[in-house]
């Protein structure tokens, strides 16, 4: 794989920023997270690359995965019920108050895990969370997050149209507790 001039520079910026996080977090606003901007139907590239770059200081959650697995907790049946009742709310099924497992409890306790093994938590495939009611800015903001010894690094499908952040090229996203790396 042949990356640009610009590709190369985004990943110097990542090694910049994961380096020097006082200054990331005066950059994202008290913020402990890095938004790493590719667009979307490059995800492979960018994902082989940084699993290259980072084989052996980070630990990549990918967000399939984790959905999928929130799935099989209860099976096809019982999920597709579920969200059948709930599905013009859907943080409700993804993303509750209760103390039930749900698919955003899974993102921060993987998290948290790569945290205590001391590497970074890098989210791959996180384009998966269109629909689920769960943002950037919901994991961003969560306590444990804002406090890991190591910066999280989103892996964001997405373009910058007009100075705004559109994930998957159309939803509008925020890039307030984060520095963004476009």
């Amino acid at each position: 794989m042949s990356f640009s001039t610009d590709n190369r520079q985004k990943f110097e910026d990542l090694e910049f920023h994961l380096n020097n996080r006082d200054a990331l977090r005066r950059q994202a606003n008290g913020g402990n997270s890095v938004l790493f901007s590719y667009p979307p139907d490059e995800e492979n590239e960018y994902i082989a690359k940084v699993q290259e770059l980072y084989k052996d200081k980070a630990v990549f959650i990918d967000i399939s995965k984790l959905f999928v697995d929130f799935i099989d907790s209860d099976g096809w049946e019982d999920f597709k019920d579920y969200y059948k009742d709930y599905k013009n709310t859907p943080h409700v099924v993804f993303k509750s108050e209760d103390p039930e497992p749900d698919l955003f409890k899974l993102i921060i306790s993987a998290i948290e895990q790569a945290s205590a093994d001391d590497k970074i938590p890098v989210l791959i495939r996180t384009g998966v969370l269109y629909g689920t009611g769960i943002e950037n800015v919901n994991i961003m903001e969560h306590p444990s997050i804002m406090n890991l010894s190591h910066s999280l690094v989103f892996f964001y499908p997405s373009k910058i149209e007009a100075g705004n952040l559109l994930f998957l090229n159309f939803k509008s996203a925020s890039k307030y507790r984060c520095t963004l790396i476009k």
